[in-house]
């Protein structure tokens, strides 16, 4: 969507093994949704969020609980199944070329495109 924003990918960088390495929501979900706020969400306190931000983020989360049935949950640790503690596990999770990672990545390309969807629809009359 343009030139990478630094502020914005250095406020979404603990996301990454499912908050802060706890296996919890997955990153590419929450990430999804703070890039909806981003463009969204009010940018002063005082403000009002646009109602697309609430209305966008809920589809979001709905299309993302449908890409990730199979896994059984929307949590890192549902779908990538590591122990972000354990070093080792790490490891093999970016090491091993038949890994869960490439599921990981192509949930991310999945999810990107479900969210360009729903930006296209919205913008829809």
């Amino acid at each position: 969507m343009g030139t990478p924003n630094e502020d914005l990918i250095k406020a979404t960088a603990a996301l990454g093994g499912g908050i802060a390495s706890s296996g919890r929501a997955c990153g590419i979900l929450t990430g999804g949704v703070v890039f909806l706020s981003s463009l969204f969400g009010k940018g002063r306190p005082e403000g009002k969020d646009h109602p697309r931000m609430w209305r966008l983020s809920y589809k979001l989360t709905k299309r993302f609980e449908e890409l990730t049935s199979e896994f059984g949950g929307v949590d890192c640790r549902d779908i990538a199944r590591v122990n972000w503690k354990d070093k080792e596990a790490v490891k093999v999770f970016y090491g091993a070329a038949d890994g869960r990672r490439h599921l990981c990545k192509k949930l991310l390309g999945d999810t990107a495109y479900a969210l360009g969807e729903i930006l296209d629809q919205a913008d829809q009359p």
